[in-house]
């Protein structure tokens, strides 16, 4: 396959801003994770300084930007740079006049739930059920619980490299299917958040195989690529032996050295890479309200 590193608009601009002095990449103490400190994306945003974001993301695989008191439309537009965006199959939950964003929440209005509610509620990389999945989503704060609510990141490049011996022989060179319908029925008998699809809906969710370890396109570092939300099986194994291996690998993947735990605060914008982790939804009193916008890049074919 193709190692063509993923586009990134790097061209400059025809006017670009000067570099911001204030803008400042903090390592957090964690596995995986920086904040961005001094940074207003309602601003016009300097090449240099887009280029600092985008080698920070690459190197942290993910990114909390603070305080970013942003229109919807910024934050499109802002996601762009990166490259082309993805439109989520669940089109009931788009934000109304800005379908690139799906609308994460558990806050139901006339009756009706306005977003997705159980968002997460396994370990998974977004989109790893479609052909090109995602390259990195971003994830804008609205309205915050005022208890629970935290995101947790697993680095899956140190999940590969921490492998024991037995494992990383009996997955080379194997592939995985995923499919977006794996736990989704499951998931509408516990919740009110999943409609019922359409046929047009699960055509665009088709099963498709994906290398059980990928090679990043822009860094070279390889990651593991199975997830217990998506994963159905590995390709060419018994139900049995393909069974086993996933549960083992699922437990490897989220082992506590592995993760970032983000708790959120008002206006933060979190941006990771699902080329590089995998991610996780912690639980809420259901009575609080929480609402974020989400946007979803469109990445490459895994090799």
């Amino acid at each position: 396959m193709s190692t063509t590193l993923q586009a990134v608009d790097h061209r400059p601009s025809a006017v670009s801003p000067a570099p911001n002095p204030a803008l400042e990449v903090r390592r957090l103490d964690a596995a995986l994770g920086a904040e961005v400190i001094g940074l207003d994306l309602t601003r016009p945003l300097a090449d240099a300084d887009f280029t600092r974001i985008h080698r920070a993301h690459l190197d942290h695989h993910v990114l909390a930007f603070r305080d970013q008191r942003i229109t919807p439309a910024q934050q499109i537009a802002f996601s762009r740079r990166f490259g082309p965006l993805q439109i989520h199959v669940l089109h009931q939950f788009q934000l109304p006049g800005h379908p690139e964003i799906l609308v994460v929440s558990n806050v139901v209005e006339n009756g009706q739930p306005i977003g997705l509610g159980d968002a997460g509620h396994y370990w998974h990389s977004d989109l790893s059920y479609k052909e090109h999945p995602s390259l990195g989503s971003l994830l804008h704060a609205q309205e915050l619980p005022a208890e629970g609510g935290d995101t947790l990141f697993a680095d899956q490049h140190l999940a590969y490299d921490a492998l024991p011996a037995h494992l990383l022989s009996a997955i080379e060179g194997r592939r995985a299917e995923h499919s977006y319908l794996a736990k989704y029925e499951e998931l509408r008998l516990r919740s009110p958040w999943r409609p019922k699809l359409s046929d047009e809906q699960v055509a665009q969710v088709k099963p498709v195989e994906h290398p059980v370890v990928r090679t990043h396109p822009e860094t070279g570092r390889k990651a593991l690529f199975v997830s217990e939300h998506f994963t159905t099986r590995i390709v060419g194994l018994p139900d049995d032996e393909s069974r086993a291996l996933l549960d083992e690998l699922f437990a490897h993947s989220v082992k506590p050295e592995f993760l970032y735990r983000h708790r959120w605060q008002p206006n933060d914008m979190v941006f990771w890479d699902n080329r590089s982790v995998m991610h996780l939804a912690t639980a809420f009193p259901e009575a609080m309200r929480r609402r974020l916008n989400r946007t979803t890049i469109e990445g490459d074919v895994p090799f």
